[in-house]
């Protein structure tokens, strides 16, 4: 049995994205050892991951020591809000206040940090220019003002991230934070709220990118 979502169920963006990264040779939509690989390229699989990390564990812990594996994960350095009404048709567009940074990707790193330290894993946050396509739902929607996300489109790629190990990790670190520091700290010099702080900081800890000492209820971060 093959382990795959297919190309009939694919969003927008991760087939756009596929499309984007693909290159002449690769193979596409490609059997590996019961599991169905976004694109091969020679021994390398490349795998595109919109969200939910942890759906691939099952894949990477059977795949990942007979194959190096490239994880490609957006970050949406802007983003275009666009709003239907109730026929389909664009109502309104907007763009976000909000920019996207690599370090949000450890809100899906989560998943597998640890992953850093194995020789075959790369984890790519492609930073891209995006639309999220918003429909009304009344009773789904009600923390988006009465509108669900319908799906993301691509728009345009700006630039990547590239995470081979857990050292690459101390990259999402601003300089001059306090030595240890808090995730509070980290908060506030990422510009974003604490959870993902929090994220960050579990990232670092597990993958041994940062040694974490106890303090009362937190942890203090101290960067090698």
């Amino acid at each position: 049995m093959v382990d795959a979502i297919g190309s009939l169920n694919e969003k927008p963006l991760h087939a756009a994205l596929k499309e984007w990264y693909r290159r002449p040779g690769d193979l596409v939509e490609e059997p590996v050892d019961g599991f169905v690989v976004d694109l091969v390229r020679g021994d390398l699989l490349i795998e595109i991951q919109t969200r939910n990390f942890s759906g691939m564990r099952r894949k990477l812990d059977r795949l990942l020591d007979t194959h190096p594996i490239r994880v490609v994960h957006p970050v949406a350095a802007v983003r275009w809000i666009v709003r239907l009404d109730g026929d389909g048709a664009e109502a309104s567009r907007r763009r976000s206040p909000k920019r996207g940074i690599p370090a949000d990707a450890c809100a899906e790193l989560v998943a597998f940090p640890s992953l850093l330290s194995h020789p075959h894993f790369v984890l790519e946050v492609v930073l891209v220019e995006e639309e999220e396509v918003r429909r009304p739902d009344a009773r789904r929607g009600w923390r988006k003002g009465g509108y669900v996300t319908e799906e993301r489109r691509l728009l345009g790629v700006h630039g990547s991230a590239e995470f081979a190990s857990p050292g690459d990790l101390r990259r999402m670190v601003p300089p001059g934070l306090p030595d240890p520091f808090t995730t509070a700290d980290l908060a506030a010099a990422l510009g974003r709220p604490r959870r993902l702080a929090q994220q960050v900081g579990f990232c670092l800890r597990v993958s041994g990118a940062a040694v974490a000492e106890r303090s009362g209820r937190e942890y203090r971060y101290r960067l090698p």
